[in-house]
């Protein structure tokens, strides 16, 4: 496994993360948007090589699980970092509510058939960590997962973080890199945001009622974040947690993390057998010839 990435954003293994100490703004020497985007496209360029390598090892998997508020930017971010890399050696799956089947399953089941490949990068917009977050505010939503009546009650949730710490050293033993991003935004500017959708036309389609009304356990959600990340904050699967009311400087961010984290494998091409390599002049003559 490789060390996670340092950042000040980086959430640490302790359990001493506390959200009420966690910015929401870019910090004090950010030099702005412009800038900040002419440095994401650099980025975006050198992760695009980064991925071309990954995929041509075929040895490692990344996975990059977002989690966030509503409208804290989550599809935009991903958009942005992935907008130059290869399609071919992506994928980006976005979970919603639990279907009846998936519900048939353990609550790892629907991401687990859905993880990359090796040689792949994996995004998930949401994630398994709905069933400690939203499941956590709604409690009620266990009534939904068919589970067997003993092993409901607030034991559930030391049960799940177990797991999922489980799940992902894993994954990290098998080759998957795991980078966990929060995307830390305010709840004023998550009302911003908010009125932005209503009072702009080609907005108005992201708007949602539920997306409001779950704003109104906006306190309960960040009990539940603080829990999740210092439960699961662990150097095979860290979490950073990124501020998000400057979209430019929180893409940038998660764009050089991931980056850096690529880097750290020290990926290289596979090298050509002897028997093939000592064959390039003939087949090059024939080619050649044609």
């Amino acid at each position: 496994m490789i060390p996670p990435v340092e950042s000040p954003y980086l959430v640490p293994f302790d359990g001493s993360f506390r959200i009420a100490d966690a910015p929401t703004a870019a910090p004090g020497e950010w030099d702005g948007k412009k800038p900040s985007k002419k440095r994401l496209k650099k980025l975006v360029k050198k992760l695009d090589k980064e991925q071309r390598v990954l995929y041509a090892e075929d040895r490692h998997s990344l996975l990059l699980v977002f989690q966030a508020m509503d409208a804290a930017g989550k599809d935009g971010t991903i958009r942005a970092i992935l907008s130059g890399v290869n399609p071919a050696g992506c994928s980006v799956v976005s979970f919603k509510q639990p279907s009846e089947h998936e519900l048939d399953h353990d609550f790892l089941w629907r991401t687990s058939r859905l993880l990359p490949e090796r040689g792949r990068i994996g995004i998930f917009n949401r994630s398994y960590y709905e069933e400690v977050l939203v499941v956590r505010v709604h409690p009620q939503a266990l009534e939904n997962q068919k589970l067997p009546p003993r092993l409901v009650s607030d034991a559930v949730w030391d049960a799940r973080y177990a797991s999922i710490r489980e799940h992902e050293r894993h994954l990290a033993n098998n080759g998957t890199v795991i980078l966990k991003f929060w995307l830390n935004v305010s709840k004023d500017e998550q009302r911003e945001r908010f009125l932005s959708r209503i009072e702009e036309p080609d907005k108005n389609w992201k708007f949602s009622l539920s997306d409001v009304r779950e704003r109104r356990h906006w306190d309960r959600y960040m009990e539940a974040y603080e829990e999740a990340l210092n439960q699961t904050s662990r150097p095979w699967a860290p979490w950073y947690a990124v501020p998000a009311d400057d979209k430019p400087f929180m893409r940038e961010t998660v764009a050089g993390i991931v980056l850096d984290s690529l880097r750290q494998l020290d990926l290289g091409y596979p090298e050509v057998d002897e028997e093939t390599r000592a064959r390039f002049d003939e087949i090059r003559e024939a080619l050649t010839a044609e």
